[in-house]
């Protein structure tokens, strides 16, 4: 990894990803938080072992979308200090997207809305099955009874 890398490290076991942009000295720039705290989330500049806890950092690749390095790393440095974290739509992979490629993206959470808007539709026909099938079991009750 070199300066101005966006970089990711799995936190919670794996359920999220937290990134950062890869200051070439041994730094990070990342807009920091933890999910209890997001009101006190500040894009601040971290050694790199408090960027990844211990855990193996990885580096994301955005092909040709990709800046060039020293130019994300100024972008980065230039956001220092900033505030405004918004899970949905300002978090630290929003950010390191930006960095790289000009664009605020996550990945993670268009996968996450995904799954929500999976699960309630699953959810939903789950709901209406069951409503259709005591209805039509009242249906056959009432007509066994006529």
């Amino acid at each position: 990894m070199a300066r101005g890398d966006h970089i990711r490290v799995a936190r919670m076991r794996g359920l999220y990803y937290h990134h950062g942009i890869d200051m070439g000295d041994g730094t990070v720039v990342h807009f920091s938080g933890e999910p209890l705290r997001l009101a006190e989330a500040i894009v601040t500049r971290d050694p790199m072992d408090v960027f990844s806890g211990g855990y193996p950092i990885e580096r994301v690749d955005h092909g040709a979308k990709a800046t060039a390095r020293e130019d994300a790393a100024e972008v980065a440095l230039s956001h220092l200090g900033e505030t405004g974290y918004r899970l949905w739509d300002n978090n630290c992979e929003h950010f390191a997207c930006y960095c790289k490629t000009g664009r605020k993206k996550s990945p993670q959470v268009r996968r996450a809305l995904r799954l929500a808007a999976g699960t309630a539709a699953t959810l939903a026909a789950g709901v209406i099955t069951i409503a259709a099938a005591r209805q039509l079991s009242r249906a056959v009750r009432e007509e066994g009874k006529a």
